[in-house]
């Protein structure tokens, strides 16, 4: 069933990656030129200016004491991981989620749930692809480094990986992939997303990943639900 008003909340931190977190934002954008009571907004620790990658600086809509209700938190990545993942507040701020609050991530933003033994015993992914440096005999690509960080995960190599609750998308432009599985999370008809995707003109594209999902168990007949 489709859940009204569905409102997914944005982490951003110093030195995340743009497009981990601005990806999904756009999705959630347009879509809500479809159905406008979807809601999405960023959420930092504190109500100020956050400074991530590049020196994009953005503004959050709430801090952590605001505790926005949300029906899905997303983690994006950046080299900024490489401090959230030992982030007390943050996985504070994670573990007191209701249940029913998803728990998403792009790229190597699932380190954090990787360091804080949420992947244990579930799929996840990160991004496949090295940089120079981590294609190096200096670096790890990061989908080694979550499986080095996670030992009882089982390592997906698909775009997003649907483990039920946590929910992980594989690289940095996989934000789009991942917007547009949390409106089918959020009980949207594929036509509902396929429209979205059209007037993204990202059409083309979702054709190719629509596919490169992988679940913890079989989908039931209503993960995709064919009526608005």
């Amino acid at each position: 069933m489709r859940k009204n008003g569905f409102r997914l909340g944005i982490y951003v931190f110093k030195d995340a990656e743009v497009i981990d977190y601005a990806a999904p934002y756009g999705v959630f954008s347009v879509a809500r030129r479809l159905d406008p009571e979807l809601d999405v907004f960023l959420v930092a620790d504190a109500l100020r200016p956050v400074q991530t990658q590049a020196g994009l600086t953005v503004v959050p809509a709430y801090g952590f004491n605001d505790s926005p209700a949300m029906d899905a938190l997303l983690i994006p990545g950046g080299l900024g991981t490489r401090q959230e993942m030992h982030n007390r507040r943050l996985h504070d701020y994670i573990r007191a989620q209701p249940s029913d609050c998803l728990l998403t991530s792009v790229c190597t933003g699932s380190w954090i749930y990787a360091r804080m033994g949420l992947l244990d015993g579930l799929p996840a992914t990160s991004r496949k692809e090295p940089d120079r440096l981590e294609a190096s005999h200096l670096g790890r690509t990061p989908i080694d480094r979550l499986a080095t960080l996670a030992p009882a995960c089982r390592i997906s190599r698909a775009r997003v990986v649907d483990a039920g609750r946590v929910v992980t998308a594989g690289g940095i432009s996989s934000g789009h992939e991942l917007g547009l599985h949390l409106l089918r999370r959020a009980g949207y008809a594929e036509s509902f997303i396929e429209d979205t995707a059209r007037i993204m003109e990202y059409h083309r594209a979702y054709a190719l990943y629509r596919e490169d999902i992988e679940f913890a168990s079989p989908p039931s007949a209503d993960t995709f639900p064919a009526n608005d």
